[in-house]
């Protein structure tokens, strides 16, 4: 069985890395948005509240709450995200085949502030340099994504 991304996958892969480029940064915001409240209500015992009695924004005691409160908003917000991320990273994991400890590596970018930032970057562009290989291959018929049918012809031819 070969090891590596089918080069009938490649469109999938295009689209999937566009979503997760996008969760990505995303995830990433709200990440530091949920620090930022973190450190608000478990710090200085405040919630960021909107359009509550002390104007448009501000950080007002947990318990006298009167408008919305943003931090369940960043909490509930970011964790969708973090499932959309997640789903991104699983879809990219079994097409490109990568081992779990990548799969795992890849999901810390959503519990890691800033990770998710590095992670925009790094991973489109191994996963790039995955799909141009493809490509190159499924030109010549050798490399990453030829491994199945080579092995089948020369078993076939042999016989």
């Amino acid at each position: 069985m070969a090891r590596g991304p089918k080069s009938s996958d490649v469109p999938l892969i295009r689209r999937t890395l566009a979503i997760y480029k996008v969760s990505s940064v995303f995830t990433g915001v709200f990440l530091l948005g949920l620090v930022v409240m973190m450190v608000t209500r478990y710090g200085f015992q405040r919630d960021i509240e909107l359009n509550g009695a002390d104007g448009f924004l501000a950080l007002t005691p947990i318990d006298t709450l009167i408008g919305f409160n943003f931090s369940i908003f960043l909490l509930a917000v970011h964790g969708w995200l973090y499932v959309l991320y997640l789903a991104c990273d699983f879809v990219l994991w079994r097409l490109l085949r990568w081992p779990f400890w990548k799969f795992l590596w890849v999901a810390m970018g959503g519990i890691i502030p800033l990770l998710s930032f590095v992670f925009e970057r790094q991973v489109p562009r191994e996963v790039e340099g995955l799909i141009a290989s493809l490509e190159i291959d499924a030109g010549t018929g050798t490399g990453i994504g030829a491994g199945a049918t080579a092995d089948s012809t020369s078993t076939e031819t042999r016989a």
